[in-house]
């Protein structure tokens, strides 16, 4: 007796499909009491291995019979590792098909998964969006999955989604002439509804030179370096730049969602409406950030895929730690190579961090005494190291907030206000690049450079002085002109006049040994 069902295995952020194939064999000298024999094959992990006893107590539980034979159950394809508890349901599935208790005969065209617990429920499992979209492309009807997971999954148009409690509802629901309606949901309204932030830049007080880089690295999708004191608002402002960024589209959320579906962090929503803001602890290691397993999951750097990462207090993070970032930084994406294979999760985020200027804060500050040395001073900005701080468009100083910009009655500019004007920085950015593959001033390859990033003679003039005088990098000059462009979009302007450059120039602060 043979019974086959379909399921899916998530490898990165996309899934490929499983064959579950259950066959029961008599044995000789069997009896009633005997405890079934239960062989899983096709690289199964010790989740997966597992699963026998948990569903064989929830068919026992759900007042099904479990057959009294030799199970096998094949996972095919079989040469690919097979890892988690999403296999659960569509095992159960097949054992009850193949004994006779599913009238329905031929489940080719619906994909089953789901963790059981010993009662029968259907517990949520990871990658349910990535299942969706390949269930999708290979054709298939219907996905029955936990309820937990249904809204995620229901945002892939085209699939019939069946959310579903227990073992036997999905018996229930199987046995039926024809399947009622699926779950729907409409996407546009979720995502119209949802792009609202609990925070607002009105609430920041003074630092208008700090938001005024803010918002040039928002518009031109910079990386940003805030260096100030203890207290100044760095946290506070980095905190707030995900409400100015521009509304995200189906695509991005569809995308990102896949990646936190994988790790498991989707929310009750279903699809991730907000740009992500991933603010990991300076204890954490290169693979938590990056990524990492048996097989690769997705780190902080994939998380944050079209948001923000922020890291706060840089240079306590690990120097390993920073150094992996380099890639993703300039690819966009980040590679993971295990003796079994190799997976590319996407990583296009805007990099936040901020900092202290020395050790104990407060050097500069005009109110507290800095009690550290210059050599300390020295070894607390190196452990940044050239390379990175190349990688980041945009260092600006944050100094404490004066008394009376605390006090004050007016509220400063709101998110809305700056969110319309990088808006409309973005729109020029877009029709600039239509046909290019690049999305904002800060993916400007050098080609793309040299065709919209033309100079008139004083400011190519202006540009040479100030990389001579503080012997900045060929990186940085380019940064220069990305930053330049991106102040120019924002001014409604094509030219990029001289004063672009100078401000551009000033925001490269540890380029200029601020500290001596």
């Amino acid at each position: 007796m043979l019974f086959k069902t379909l399921s899916a295995a998530v490898y990165g952020i996309d899934a490929e499909l499983v064959e579950v194939e259950v066959d029961l064999t008599p044995r000789a000298g069997d009896s009633m009491n005997e405890q079934p024999a239960v062989i899983v094959v096709g690289l199964p992990d010790l989740a997966v291995r597992e699963s026998r006893e948990r569903i064989r107590a929830a068919i026992n539980n759900s007042r099904f019979f479990f057959p009294v034979y030799k199970i096998t159950i094949n996972l095919a394809p079989a040469d690919v590792k097979k890892e988690g508890s999403a296999f659960d349901l569509p095992i159960a599935i097949g054992i009850l098909g193949a004994n006779g208790e599913l009238q329905r005969e031929d489940l080719s065209d619906t994909l089953l998964i789901g963790e059981l617990a010993l009662d029968g429920r259907v517990r949520p499992v990871r990658g349910a969006l990535p299942i969706a979209v390949a269930a999708k492309k290979k054709g298939l009807k219907r996905l029955l999955l936990p309820v937990e997971n249904a809204r995620e999954a229901a945002v892939v148009a085209g699939l019939d989604v069946y959310p579903v409690g227990d073992l036997r509802e999905v018996v229930t629901l199987l046995n039926l002439p024809e399947m009622p309606a699926p779950m729907t949901l409409d996407v546009e309204e979720m995502l119209n509804e949802a792009d609202r932030y609990p925070v607002d830049f009105r609430e920041v007080r003074g630092q208008m030179h700090a938001k005024r880089a803010i918002e040039i690295a928002t518009a031109g999708g910079h990386n940003i370096l805030l260096v100030g004191p203890p207290g100044s608002g760095k946290s506070m402002l980095s905190k707030r730049i995900p409400s100015i960024l521009p509304p995200i589209t189906f695509e991005e959320a569809l995308e990102t969602t896949k990646i936190h579906s994988v790790a498991g962090f989707t929310g009750a929503n279903g699809l991730l409406t907000t740009r992500p803001f991933r603010s990991p602890h300076h204890t954490i290691s290169d693979a938590g950030l990056i990524g990492g397993g048996a097989i690769p999951k997705p780190g902080e750097v994939s998380l944050a895929h079209n948001g923000v990462l922020f890291l706060d207090e840089l240079p306590e993070f690990e120097r390993n730690v920073l150094e992996v970032l380099r890639q993703p930084l300039e690819d966009q994406r980040v590679t993971i190579s295990r003796a079994s294979m190799s997976l590319t999760f996407p990583a296009g985020f805007m990099l936040v961090a901020a900092m202290n200027p020395c050790p104990c804060g407060y050097f500069n500050d005009p109110t507290r005494e800095c009690k550290c040395s210059p050599p300390q001073i020295q070894r607390y900005i190196s452990k940044i190291s050239g390379p990175l701080l190349d990688r980041i468009d945009i260092h600006i100083d944050v100094p404490a907030v004066k008394v009376s910009e605390l006090s004050a009655k007016e509220a400063g500019e709101g998110s809305a206000e700056i969110r319309q004007r990088v808006n409309q920085a973005r729109a020029i950015q877009q029709r600039r690049f239509v046909g290019e593959h690049v999305f904002s001033n800060a993916q400007m390859t050098p080609r793309l450079i040299r065709k919209y990033c033309q100079l008139s003679p004083g400011s190519q003039s202006l540009l040479e002085r100030a990389i001579n005088k503080y012997g900045l990098s060929a990186r940085a000059y380019d940064r220069i002109l990305k930053v330049s462009r991106t102040i120019a979009d924002l001014a409604g302007t094509e030219q990029i006049a001289d004063e672009y450059i100078s401000e551009a120039v000033q925001f490269r602060t540890l380029d200029r040994n601020f500290w001596q």
